[in-house]
């Protein structure tokens, strides 16, 4: 799929891992801003995108460690999203509970 771009996979193995670094930069920023430690649904949704492109590079490289270590990774971030989007229909959109 990406062989045909020079360096192809390498830059979605280094997409990937700048979004999945860049989450930790946002949640940072979050909890600054609120002066308290806090998980911004960003984060998550950040989480999902690095894992996803790191996931496919490990693919493509076929390595078992990676692949076993994104697979699993992906399931607790979608539990994160779901769980959030379950208590915010059950209380509802509040200031307090959005993003930062």
């Amino acid at each position: 799929m990406f062989s045909h771009i020079p360096g192809g996979w390498l830059v979605i193995g280094f997409l990937g891992q700048a979004m999945f670094s860049g989450r930790f930069l946002v949640q940072w920023i979050a909890s600054e801003r609120r002066r308290q430690s806090v998980v911004p649904t960003l984060f998550w949704w950040l989480s999902i995108a690095g894992g996803g492109f790191l996931l496919a590079y490990a693919l493509h490289r076929k390595d078992p460690v990676i692949i076993a270590g994104q697979v699993a990774g992906l399931v607790v971030y979608v539990r994160n999203l779901v769980l959030i989007r379950k208590q915010r229909r059950a209380v509802g959109p509040t200031p307090h509970l959005r993003d930062a």
